[in-house]
């Protein structure tokens, strides 16, 4: 048989847990990722831009 040491520290365990995953939690909404568009997009934007070179001679 356990000792109640150990009964009543495996009770408190338990009701830990229970609150811990019983708390209420609130939802965020979040933006959505138009996925694929969104990145051929960005590559266009990308391509348009003139892109710089910078030389340095040592």
């Amino acid at each position: 048989m356990l000792d109640a040491y150990i009964i009543e520290q495996i009770r408190k365990r338990e009701e830990e847990r229970r609150r811990i995953y019983e708390r209420p939690a609130l939802e965020l909404p979040l933006p959505i990722d138009d996925g694929p568009r969104r990145r051929e997009r960005e590559a266009a934007e990308e391509e348009h831009e003139p892109s710089h070179v910078i030389v340095i001679d040592l």
